[in-house]
């Protein structure tokens, strides 16, 4: 008897942790997003993700946003340093835009499909869902950016928020001194 109770509450499990996994249409967007006022240098000030093990505070490789620009054709690119055993190299991530407003999406072969949704902005913080989806498995991280620290109170309890709403674990965030690669040295995907 005490065995056919396992499958009820495996399935349980399985719906409750199923519901604590966004879904896309619940996740707001900025539709008035304007990427040329989000160009500059940004810091990370708060992360927080449906699977912590996404970011480790145990990693050698440590990976921060310097900064964000606008292409010409309306891609967000993303200027990414990867920082770890004594080398520091810049990466470029570009997403491309949807039908949808402040919201872009782009495909890596080592990542998957990644979604990129601007959740709200005053252009002094930057509130950013990031959706990776590989094979069979979805993953969110939520970040919280700021052009200076310690960043707006305002938009900290907002962030905090959609981490209760979305039973979402904080990670460790890193922020690179800017000063590494020269440009000249960073690698496009």
């Amino acid at each position: 008897m005490a065995l056919t109770r396992w499958p009820l509450l495996l399935l349980t499990l399985g719906l409750g942790l199923a519901g604590a996994q966004e879904t896309l249409e619940e996740v707001p967007l900025q539709q008035d997003f304007d990427v040329q006022k989000a160009e500059g240098h940004w810091i990370t000030l708060q992360l927080a993700a449906t699977h912590p093990g996404l970011v480790s505070p145990d990693d050698p490789l440590r990976l921060s946003l310097h900064s964000i620009r606008a292409t010409d054709q309306g891609d967000l690119d993303f200027l990414l340093f990867w920082m770890g055993q004594g080398v520091c190299q810049g990466l470029d991530v570009i997403v491309h835009p949807t039908r949808l407003r402040g919201q872009y999406q782009g495909t890596f072969e080592a990542v998957g499909r990644v979604l990129v949704r601007v959740v709200g902005t005053n252009y002094e913080s930057l509130l950013l869902h990031v959706r990776v989806e590989q094979d069979a498995e979805t993953n969110a991280l939520w970040a919280l950016l700021a052009r200076t620290a310690p960043g707006d109170p305002e938009w900290l309890g907002r962030f905090q928020a959609y981490v209760q709403q979305f039973h979402l674990e904080k990670v460790p965030i890193f922020n690179g001194d800017g000063q590494c690669p020269p440009p000249d040295t960073r690698v496009r995907p």
